[in-house]
């Protein structure tokens, strides 16, 4: 028998179990997906319960060996899930993957438009055998003019707005995370989850679509609202008018920058009163925050002379002190060590399965909610490519001989 079919993990591998009765205990999510949009939906379901079952090819999911910026990928967005391996191009191995597929509350999918009729998987098809399915399809866009156009993140980002509003005039910039990928997984669980509720009163399942472009869409909606209400274009954020006369980063001490506001009047006062700035609060062209926003073009500048002279470290202890909005600029590896989610329980440990790595552990974020007072952990690691396949086979009834003949043909890993 081949390690990718062995249902024990070894002793390094471990999470310690809970005895917490998760909300989506009970049900079975059937994941034919990859990358990142269709296992974020995967991991928000699976944290919160759910058996999430991962659908890879015999060749495993191209995510476990992505260098760079993909690297993270599968370990952050697979945990708490189980792995089976199916080559769908044979009989057995799409046998398999339907028969899986009928036994789901959940089926979610993010392949391209057609791929899954094709193979006798899509909604209409499996909803035959099992009229409870939810069917959940994470696609670039809904149905349209553009819905056969290949989709990523970064080009729904350039499309929908996102990159000239992150971008200074004229350079574009996306989003320096897969936000509508992540989000748009999201949205896909949050539609599982309202899909399952109804399911409890009419007993019937349903297709759900959740989509790239509209997630994105939907985040540069306050920008769209901005101009459908006053008739002035949003400008991008480098250059935006703020609402607020003190609302930027600034350059101090060493070169270090740090990030202060004052978003009302009365943290105005008490800023300038911390700083001992007197001149500035008793200034009557700037009594009022909309004051404050009509002087910012020679505010900023005097602000800036002024607190140059400061480190980040002491400006952070006086607002900290006068519980005033502040923020270092950190870098994403500078959180691994922060100090409110190591004592929050913001991270947690898994083992990584893949790469030059495997074995060893590795931080991970959580879901950013707690429920009854917890946060939803890690119950188990990212799983080894086709980990569960045995496991899962056997209990949709396959018999070991039967499974060792697919093996052998190459039709499961």
């Amino acid at each position: 028998m081949t390690d990718c079919l062995k249902t024990d993990r070894s002793p390094e591998d471990a999470v310690a179990p809970s005895t917490r009765r998760l909300p989506l205990q009970g049900i079975r999510v059937v994941e034919f997906s990859h990358m990142v949009m269709g296992p974020a939906c995967g991991v928000v379901l699976a944290d919160l319960g759910a058996e999430v079952i991962k659908v890879e090819p015999v060749s495993g999911d191209l995510t476990r060996g992505l260098l760079g910026a993909g690297a993270g990928f599968f370990p952050l967005f697979n945990r708490n899930k189980k792995s089976i391996s199916l080559d769908l191009r044979q009989p057995e191995g799409l046998q398999a993957a339907i028969r899986l597929a009928s036994t789901a509350d959940v089926v979610l999918q993010n392949f391209k438009p057609g791929v899954m009729k094709k193979y006798g998987l899509d909604y209409a098809s499996l909803s035959k055998l099992n009229p409870g399915l939810i069917y959940v399809n994470h696609t670039g866009f809904l149905p349209g003019p553009y819905e056969h156009r290949t989709a990523l993140d970064e080009v729904v980002q350039m499309m929908g707005g996102l990159a000239y509003m992150t971008g200074r005039p004229g350079d574009p910039l996306r989003a320096g995370s897969s936000v509508n990928d992540i989000m748009g997984g999201m949205f896909g669980a949050i539609g599982a989850l309202a899909a399952l509720m109804q399911r409890n009163q009419t007993g019937q399942g349903q297709e759900i679509d959740s989509a790239l472009f509209e997630n994105n869409v939907f985040l540069v909606g306050q920008h769209m609202m901005q101009y459908a209400v006053t008739g002035q274009a949003a400008a991008p954020m480098p250059e935006r008018i703020s609402s607020w006369g003190l609302y930027d980063v600034f350059s101090v001490q060493d070169g270090e920058q740090i990030f202060l506001a004052a978003v009302s009047d009365a943290q105005w006062r008490s800023f300038c009163s911390a700083m001992g700035f007197d001149d500035l609060a008793t200034d009557p062209s700037l009594q009022t925050n909309n004051d404050r926003v009509r002087a910012r073009v020679t505010l900023l500048p005097e602000l800036r002379q002024r607190l140059a002279a400061y480190s980040a470290t002491h400006l952070a202890q006086v607002f900290e002190a006068h519980q005033l909005p502040y923020a270092p600029i950190s870098r994403p590896e500078q959180l691994l060590d922060d100090p409110h989610l190591l004592a929050t329980g913001g991270l947690a440990d898994v083992v990584l399965s893949d790469g030059e790595k495997a074995g060893q552990t590795a931080k991970t974020t959580l879901l950013p909610i707690r429920m009854d007072g917890e946060r939803l952990g890690v119950r188990v690691n990212p799983p080894k490519q086709g980990e569960h396949t045995r496991e899962l086979l056997l209990s949709l009834g396959y018999q070991a001989e039967e499974i060792d003949a697919m093996l052998q043909a190459r039709a499961i890993a």
